[in-house]
């Protein structure tokens, strides 16, 4: 599913160079689940941009399900994301004039997609927003806005979906039932999961787990991450 060779990326700021991620290589499998674990400022977001083709990299290539997203134009990339992507970051990126209900359905619609409504409604009653679907986002919550951006990002059923600290903005309680969701998602549909968390309990869940340390990606065993 993921292909990431020499991938280098790196910002140029006032002052001079900000490297932020080095010569990184990884192969993620279909259905692979994944943790991306590092302090604040290590490039785990940085990553999911790349990954979900909204910035190219300085040097190197990613392929995505055999595409190698440097060959894509922005229509092709749109696509792609559209169709076969699901983002979820920490900016929850509602359209304000659209209702909860509107915003989940809205990649359906763009999609052409059939019974947009009722997969919009089943998604949001799945992340505890059924009370919630006629709201508009600044009548929400922080974490319920959150919960939305999650049900938007899942109700394509995505094969790749990219998280970006998913529970940073909810309680205990939804937070482990959004987890749960993810990881049912990748049980069901046979969907990747690349998940960005501070969370170690989270990240022991996944199959492999990776840290970016000074721009480097580095295999570690779930459930034995260091400080």
């Amino acid at each position: 599913m993921i292909e990431l060779k020499n991938l280098n990326m790196s910002y140029t700021l006032e002052h001079g160079r900000l490297d932020v991620l080095t010569g990184v290589n990884l192969e993620v499998g279909d259905g692979d689940t994944v943790a991306i674990v590092g302090p604040s400022g290590s490039g785990k977001t940085t990553l999911l941009v790349l990954l979900a083709g909204l910035e190219p990299p300085v040097e190197g290539s990613v392929r995505l399900d055999g595409r190698a997203l440097g060959e894509l134009d922005a229509d092709a990339l749109a696509d792609l994301r559209r169709d076969r992507i699901g983002i979820v970051f920490q900016s929850f990126h509602l359209v304000p004039s659209l209702t909860a209900l509107g915003n989940v359905a809205l990649p359906l619609e763009i999609a052409g997609g059939q019974d947009t409504r009722t997969r919009a409604r089943n998604m949001l009653e799945r992340v505890g927003l059924g009370g919630r679907e006629d709201h508009y986002p600044a009548q929400l919550s922080g974490g319920e806005q959150q919960r939305v951006a999650i049900a938007r990002a899942l109700v394509h059923a995505p094969k790749l979906l990219l998280a970006d600290e998913p529970t940073g903005n909810l309680d205990l309680r939804t937070g482990e039932k959004i987890i749960d969701l993810l990881f049912e998602l990748n049980s069901d549909s046979g969907s990747t999961l690349v998940l960005v968390t501070h969370d170690e309990a989270i990240a022991s869940r996944c199959q492999r787990v990776l840290r970016l340390h000074q721009g480097k990606l580095i295999e570690e065993n779930p459930g034995a991450l260091p400080d």
